[in-house]
């Protein structure tokens, strides 16, 4: 048995979850509501506060599908209660953000500004010039907006320069070395 798909995925309070035909999920929290039609072989099963997730048997393809979509349920209810956020850096001489209206408004050393709008289930957050919050309660979501942000100036080898994740390391290279 996979070890994450055989895991309970704890309910906590305020969270909603109603299984539909074809294994369609829809999960109601605090922070709003995701839903999700999961792969048809699986069995879902409500007991207790706990959302359990079986296969019909050990096939290579079952196997992987277990886990896949345990992983998709418990994201589904940590995103309607907890939420999801990923926090870029903006490094660089002149290098910066701000928020102007539903916008995120960076100059990253272009002719022009970089303009990114917000996109539906998606706020972003600019505590400061250098660093961009980015939240909300669809993982897949909130993951795939920030790489798009990062992708407008990703860091640059040689002195670091662009837009990274947080806590990212950029190993830089060294430069020309003189004629000798």
């Amino acid at each position: 048995m996979s070890r994450i798909g055989r895991t309970p995925i704890a309910i906590p309070a305020g969270v909603e979850v109603t299984l539909g035909e074809n294994n369609h999920v829809t999960v109601k929290g605090p922070k709003g509501t995701v839903e999700r039609t999961l792969n048809p072989h699986m069995t879902l099963e409500l007991e207790n506060g706990h959302l359990l997730v079986k296969r019909p048997n050990d096939e290579q393809e079952m196997r992987a599908m277990h886990g896949l979509t345990r992983a998709l349920l418990h994201d589904m209810v940590v995103g309607v209660s907890e939420g999801f956020s990923k926090t870029l850096e903006i490094q660089g001489i002149g290098y910066r953000a701000a928020k102007e209206g539903n916008n995120l408004v960076m100059n990253l050393g272009f002719s022009h500004q970089v303009i990114v709008p917000e996109i539906e289930g998606i706020t972003i957050e600019v505590p400061d010039a250098n660093h961009v919050v980015i939240k909300g309660i669809d993982k897949q979501k909130v993951g795939q907006f920030a790489a798009d942000t990062r992708k407008k100036r990703p860091p640059e080898p040689y002195k670091g320069k662009g837009i990274r994740y947080q806590g990212e390391v950029v190993r830089i290279k060294e430069g020309k070395t003189g004629a000798k």
